[in-house]
């Protein structure tokens, strides 16, 4: 087991001396610093913080604690759902967020070069100010490009335009020797060895601190329409999606939606905008659709093939949104799941798996069927169009934590192991972090886990960069 040195006034002083940014200690550091938006998976303090200024910067706090082999972590805007973004062995925070430059615009390469601070909202904005798109569309929107690209974010957009890896074509980063190096190239295709730059997105900050980000940008889409489809089941619900992908539809968004969540997210916004009962039928099952393109009468087109094949399988109806008022609305339930269940829960713990499409219904079948054993409650909603899953556990008994815990536990075993068994894998966009590490090895395997913390050890000699996450020590 990898041991830290503390940190000590002899440390403290060299790091204020060396770094542009502010240095903070002790009751100076916010305590928001100290956890994610999971909080269930424990606060942890840092001993510093610094609040980064340039790539300078990041390097000299690197360097000077792999001298003093002291733990270092880059932090984004903390909202992360499993503990990346988290001090667990104390040591020094590095806050990212002043770092947040939209630097230049390359059109002719359809690129924008940005510093890891900047919000996804306010990339996304500014692209939209020129005619253009960044199509990554993770649901917290004031989450820092950097932890996107640290989680592989993915988002409601991906089913048509991928990840925040496919976005990534280049990154200034610095090593956790305090070395800065730079992976990937403005060109959009390469086969020039490794992919280092690949190996960082995803990495959860583990690898090295990215300090700048080249990404790619699409025009905008110039007309949106989406749909919201109400079922009487999820089976028939689930059962469309690979319907409209083999009539190649190509829709930008599609997402699913029980009833049980519809309710509490309503209740949360208030306003209701899904439909409940439609001519005696109770709806308990709903997808969300969105079609983007340039031509409208070719939209339109889409969504009354679209229209015919969701009713032919099952649909009650079709309700259809196309101003923009109409589909702001449309999104706004989805858009708060999250914050619903935080205002509604005390105890909350959530998992994000990812399973071939079709083997969503019978995943949530089975998630709600063994749901039902254990004291909490269950909460799901996900990516219809890519199979990725947020699963909720949710209690207000917080006098009963430790039980909580222990049931948790035991219901995301079972759940992984479907998973696993359907083909699917532990996580779609959140990650590992810390929340999760036990159950890495448990399904990837050890020859897997293996691979992964060679890798480590060979960006990270001394394991000092964000250590406890993804992949554990020994």
């Amino acid at each position: 087991m990898t041991v830290y040195n503390k940190v000590n006034d002899e440390f403290i002083n060299k790091l204020s001396e060396s770094v542009e940014g502010k240095v903070f200690t002790a009751d100076q550091i916010n305590e928001d610093f100290s956890h994610d938006e999971m909080p269930i998976y424990g606060s942890y303090q840092p001993d510093v913080l610094v609040a980064a200024k340039s790539t300078e910067d990041v390097s000299k706090i690197l360097k000077l604690c792999n001298e003093y082999k002291i733990p270092v972590l880059a932090r984004g805007a903390g909202s992360g759902l499993v503990g990346s973004g988290v001090a667990i062995n104390g040591g020094v925070m590095i806050d990212m967020q002043g770092m947040n430059k939209i630097l230049e615009y390359d059109l002719d390469n359809l690129v924008v070069r940005v510093q890891p601070g900047v919000y996804l909202h306010d990339l996304a904005e500014d692209c939209l100010t020129k005619g253009y798109m960044y199509p990554p569309d993770p649901g917290e929107k004031f989450a820092t490009l950097g932890g996107n690209v640290s989680t592989n974010a993915g988002g409601m957009r991906a089913v048509k335009y991928g990840t925040t890896r496919d976005y990534v074509r280049a990154m200034e980063v610095v090593l956790p020797t305090g070395e800065i190096t730079r992976f990937g190239a403005v060109v959009s295709k390469t086969s020039t060895g490794y992919s280092l730059k690949d190996l960082m997105v995803g990495s959860e900050g583990t690898l090295g601190i990215i300090t700048e980000l080249t990404l790619k940008i699409v025009p905008q889409a110039k007309h949106t329409i989406s749909l919201i489809v109400p079922f009487e089941s999820l089976d028939e619900c689930i059962a469309t999606v690979p319907v409209l992908f083999r009539a190649n539809l190509k829709p930008q968004a599609i997402e699913f939606m029980e009833r049980k969540i519809i309710l509490a997210s309503e209740k949360y916004i208030g306003k209701e905008t899904f439909p409940k009962n439609i001519e005696g039928t109770d709806v308990n099952a709903y997808l969300l659709i969105t079609f983007d393109g340039d031509n409208e009468d070719e939209i339109d087109v889409l969504m009354e093939q679209a229209a015919e094949l969701l009713v032919e399988n099952g649909a009650i109806d079709v309700l259809v949104a196309d101003t923009p008022s109409a589909i702001k609305d449309a999104w706004a339930a989805r858009s708060s799941f999250l914050e619903a269940i935080n205002s509604q829960y005390k105890l909350i713990d959530e998992c994000d798996v990812v399973v071939p499409i079709n083997k969503i219904a019978p995943f949530i079948n089975f998630v709600n069927e063994i749901g039902e054993k254990y004291d909490f409650d269950v909460q799901s909603f996900g990516h219809a169009g890519d199979g990725n899953l947020h699963i909720y556990t949710v209690s207000n008994d917080e006098d009963k934590l430790d039980e909580f815990n222990k049931q948790v536990h035991e219901f995301m075993e079972e759940i992984y192991a479907k998973a696993y068994e359907f083909g699917g894998q532990l996580s779609g966009e959140h990650g590992v972090g810390h929340g999760k590490l036990k159950y890495l090895k448990e399904y990837e395997g050890q020859l897997n886990t293996d691979l992964m913390r060679g890798i480590k050890k060979v960006f990270d000699p001394n394991m000092i960069l964000n250590p406890g996450k993804v992949v554990s020590a020994e």
